[in-house]
């Protein structure tokens, strides 16, 4: 590990890797991807290529990416001051939210100057690396969590089918009382029911973190195979109404609609009382009006604009944030304070 010679990194790609290295993700998997890119990318003797780093230990590659890392600190004039809580810190949350074998403990156990990269911050950076800065100041992470509208530690994980469940239900929350981020809730789109079953089922292995999935209606099959892998700590619900779409309420639609086209009167809102899909309908309303396809994401990101209060939250809605608002299975370690 001696006479190595580096390529330090930058400034930006520090920061960069520090944020890859904190992202909610198994901790093997981002560790060894972060790890490798960087002694492939700023180790220049000796000179590994990526295949040849997959025969190593965890430990050497563990070492060298560390070596890179604080030389590139270094360079930049941020000394280490030997202070590795961040270090622990990370390494308690990280083993509290997923099952870890000894070789992963290895990439976890390092000396990585975390606190000198907090000195590269500007105050405008994501919410894992404020984290990690509070991590080294806050006495009470959860509590700084909650104030600063964090997301870490992640305690709950939302599974859902699309894109519309993901940009709205945060949106929702907001209302409702009860804020994702500070409360740690983070939420997966899964891209469609049978996404849904694939991912829950990678996560049941290796999360120790309770998981709430939301189906819609039609998925009724998935539902069986979610059941039949369903944890003690684990809760599905499923959809009375269809698609999420369909759980809007008929003002707030309408109040999008109006703010997408402008003119309200130009659309037949008597479509609205279709008792078809809600999609359907709203596909049939961007058709008539010669303008694109309907498209789930931008339309939830135009329901997220025009969400105004409490009379926003149909009685599912609230029913849905009821359950994931309430912890009533206790998690089998709890994340560290």
């Amino acid at each position: 590990m001696e006479n190595l010679k580096i390529k330090p990194l930058t400034k930006e790609q520090i920061l960069i890797s520090a944020s890859r290295l904190t992202r909610f993700k198994h901790p093997e998997i981002k560790y060894l991807r972060v790890f490798k890119d960087i002694i492939t990318g700023n180790l220049i003797t000796p000179k590994y290529k990526k295949q040849q780093l997959d025969e190593f230990d965890y430990e050497v590659i563990k070492n060298l990416a560390e070596q890179i890392i604080n030389y590139s600190l270094e360079a930049a004039g941020i000394i280490s001051d030997g202070d590795c809580l961040i270090n622990q810190r990370l390494f308690e949350y990280e083993t509290s939210v997923f099952k870890i074998n000894t070789e992963t403990e290895k990439l976890l156990k390092n000396k990585i100057n975390y606190k000198g990269i907090t000195k590269l911050f500007t105050g405008t950076e994501e919410n894992n690396l404020k984290w990690l800065k509070a991590l080294e100041t806050a006495p009470d992470i959860r509590q700084a969590r909650f104030e600063e509208k964090l997301h870490f530690p992640v305690e709950k994980i939302i599974i859902c089918e699309g894109i519309t469940e993901e940009t709205l239900l945060p949106a929702f929350a907001q209302i409702y009382g009860y804020d994702f981020d500070g409360n740690g809730i983070h939420i997966i789109s899964a891209g469609g029911k049978n996404q849904v079953v694939k991912t829950y089922y990678e996560l049941s292995e290796y999360l120790k973190l309770p998981v709430f999935i939301l189906l819609d209606k039609d998925a009724n099959e998935n539902l069986c195979a979610v059941n039949k892998r369903l944890r003690e700590i684990d809760d599905v619900y499923i959809l009375n109404s269809g698609e999420f779409e369909d759980l809007l309420p008929r003002g707030l639609v309408e109040r999008t609609l109006a703010y997408a086209f402008e003119n309200i009167s130009l659309v037949d809102l008597k479509l609205l009382d279709n008792t078809a899909s809600r999609v359907k309908i709203l596909e049939e309303i961007f058709r008539n009006r010669g303008l694109h396809e309907f498209k789930k994401a931008e339309f939830a990101n135009l329901v997220k604009i025009n969400i105004k209060d409490k009379s926003d939250l149909s009685e599912e809605i609230i029913n849905i944030l009821d359950k994931i608002s309430t912890n009533k299975k206790e998690l089998p370690q709890k994340v560290p304070s």
